[in-house]
């Protein structure tokens, strides 16, 4: 099978194309450098006539950033996967699209499913769920994952905080689970595997780490994982920044278990490496770009 990676500067796409290089399928990277600012009528240059998959690996989920820009972010998680898509059902081929737990509102006592109705009330959830919605009027050949918070962006927020002060305020009202970048590829290798074995099975998907946890909670984990954070106070409070953050972002993960074998695994293991590419691919860092050899739009 022939795949496009579709993917931007950050860890994801790499770590995802080093995965896919063991295997025996074919994997071409196409690496966008600004998906804010990309030309969606070159897509006849940008995909192989050969493909058979494209995996969007342009992972958005910091919905502050999405309310600073929201061109850029419905640039970023709209345009491109519609382009795509309206690209693939043209050209017979499929489509694995990225989205997040900020299409729900957190509302919901219990773990949402898959099934639930989005209920956004930000910028990076509306157009997710706008996303979500179009990819599955256009294109019946789609693997939607939604993901839980991302694991790197806590670390990278804890990381700023604490330039300005030793105290460092999360919520302890704001549940749900971190998932590291690596443990998201691992996810996705497993995803596309199973296409390649030819299973149909198309739809919807939800992942996240092991371990259900408040924001507050969240801190406390990196805090002390992480010598570089010593004597940083944590206090419980909510922030500003909270108010875009849904209560319970919590995921049931049970059908891609139950369909592709996907195990969650805990987060925790993962701090000390996510840290250190939290560090590495900072935003504006361009000697990631130096490290990628894939050829650009």
């Amino acid at each position: 099978m022939n795949v496009l990676v579709v993917h931007d500067y950050g860890p994801l796409g790499r770590l995802l194309l080093e995965s896919l290089k063991e295997t025996s399928l074919s994997v071409h990277p196409l690496l966008i450098s600004r998906p804010d600012g990309v030309d969606l009528s070159a897509l006849d240059d940008w995909v192989p006539e050969d493909t058979d998959l494209i995996v969007n690996a342009l992972w958005h989920n910091d919905p502050e950033a999405a309310e600073q820009d929201p061109e850029a972010i419905r640039q970023w998680t709209f345009s491109i996967p519609v382009a795509l898509a309206e690209y693939a059902n043209a050209n017979d081929i499929a489509l694995l699209q990225l989205s997040t737990c900020y299409v729900f509102d957190g509302r919901k006592q219990s773990a949402y499913i898959t099934s639930n109705p989005g209920q956004p009330f930000s910028q990076l959830g509306n157009w997710q769920w706008e996303c979500e919605q179009a990819l599955r009027t256009l294109l019946p050949r789609h693997l939607i994952l939604r993901t839980g918070w991302s694991l790197q962006r806590f670390i990278r927020k804890i990381r700023s905080s604490v330039t300005h002060s030793a105290k460092l305020e999360l919520s302890s009202r704001h549940h749900g689970q971190p998932v590291a970048v690596r443990d998201l590829a691992r996810v996705m290798r497993a995803l596309i595997l199973q296409v390649d074995c030819g299973a149909e099975v198309w739809g919807t998907y939800q992942y996240a780490g092991a371990e259900e946890i408040s924001q507050y909670e969240l801190g406390l984990a990196i805090v002390n994982a992480l010598p570089d954070f010593d004597g940083v106070h944590v206090v419980d409070h909510t922030p500003e920044w909270a108010a875009l953050e849904p209560e319970n972002a919590t995921l049931g993960c049970i059908k891609v278990r139950n369909t592709f074998g996907v195990k969650q695994v805990p987060w925790r293991t993962s701090i000390t490496e996510e840290a250190g590419m939290a560090r590495s691919t900072a935003p504006g860092d361009e000697s990631a770009a130096a490290r990628q050899p894939d050829r650009q739009t």
